[in-house]
């Protein structure tokens, strides 16, 4: 399947300021609004279902050179369009 993307912005930030954006999204998820996204000149607003797939992810990627590695902590909310999410019992999550 091919991937549209409709919003993209990365840059490093200060540890207190990712913290604010993900309160932001964290109480529109609580509160069932919509998220919209906005940089430069770039926007989309996205209607998170009831149910979304959320995926947490950490990797560690080396170099081909053997050289330093990057760390990275990815977390993802998945949908299908049109779609209110089903739910998944893959086990509970625990972030501490």
């Amino acid at each position: 399947m091919p991937e549209e993307v409709l919003f993209k912005t990365e840059h490093r930030q200060r540890r207190a300021d990712i913290a604010s954006y993900l309160r932001t999204v964290a109480d529109k998820l609580d509160s069932g609004d919509s998220i919209t996204l906005s940089a430069s000149d770039q926007s989309v607003t996205l209607d998170v279902p009831a149910q979304p797939t959320f995926e947490v992810k950490a990797e560690r990627e080396t170099s081909s050179s053997g050289g330093s590695a990057e760390l990275s902590v990815e977390f993802e909310l998945e949908w299908d369009e049109g779609s209110d999410g089903e739910a998944s019992d893959d086990g509970e999550l625990s972030i501490e």
